[in-house]
């Protein structure tokens, strides 16, 4: 089964999250394909830039508990977006939880349809956000990250946003997408190249800093007796023990 649907028009190779029964949870399987996927369009010279999207309702659920991909392989795909030569835009038609928030602010731009919401869910199950704070903590306003990090509470495309983690929401969404993605097919390939790691070297100095020590954490929580706790909770729709 794929789980990566492909597509291209005009340059602009669509990428689409196609794992409907666990609302598009980032499996060791998809994170596998996706990173296949990547790197073919990064060696295709007639892609101009790479859409990110999604079947149904959820864009991504954030890891999938029952087929966690390992961390570092986590670590491997949000790097390979940043580095990505090509620009790379996440467009965004329903939920995003978690991990999917670190693949979203991998990426370079991100537009949402305005009923899109957003939660880091982390701290619910009994882990922390650790891997994804990667690309977040340099591209997201930190007293917002600091709220919804601790609170795991739910926020909407506008505050999205108004934080950094989305470029810009509005309905319909390709409305909103298209001018950029013209923008995009105007420029220079080797331009965007090289503009693209202007924008990111700030993001990759975090990686080559942090990314061991992150991992080793984020390996660490989800082998603890909370989070097996969390996340039987989770599975079984009931609260964790430590819910007052």
């Amino acid at each position: 089964m794929t789980l990566i649907g492909r597509t291209r028009a005009r340059g602009i190779e669509t990428l689409t999250l196609d794992s409907p029964h666990n609302r598009n949870a980032l499996s060791a399987a998809l994170v596998g394909e996706l990173a296949t996927a990547l790197a073919e369009g990064e060696k295709d010279g007639d892609v101009r830039a790479v859409v990110l999207t999604h079947t149904g309702n959820t864009f991504s659920a954030g890891a999938d508990l029952k087929d966690p991909p390992d961390p570092d392989a986590l670590v491997g795909l949000l790097r390979q977006i940043i580095e990505l030569p090509k620009p790379v835009l996440a467009r965004v038609t329903g939920h995003v939880r978690a991990g999917g928030l670190g693949l979203l602010a991998a990426c370079d731009i991100g537009v949402a349809a305005t009923g899109s919401s957003f939660a880091f869910t982390e701290v619910r199950i009994g882990v922390a956000p650790a891997v994804i704070s990667l690309p977040l903590l340099p591209r997201t306003d930190p007293r917002a990250l600091a709220r919804y990090y601790l609170t795991g509470e739910r926020f909407g495309g506008a505050e999205a946003a108004r934080i950094g983690l989305l470029t810009a929401t509005g309905d319909p969404v390709d409305d909103v997408l298209e001018p950029l993605l013209d923008g995009l097919r105007k420029a220079a390939p080797e331009a965007l190249a090289e503009t693209k790691r202007l924008l990111t070297a700030r993001v990759l100095e975090a990686f080559d800093r942090d990314a061991a020590d992150l991992t080793a954490t984020s390996a660490r929580l989800f082998g603890s007796a909370q989070a097996r706790e969390g996340m039987t909770a989770f599975l079984e729709r009931r609260d964790p023990a430590w819910a007052l």
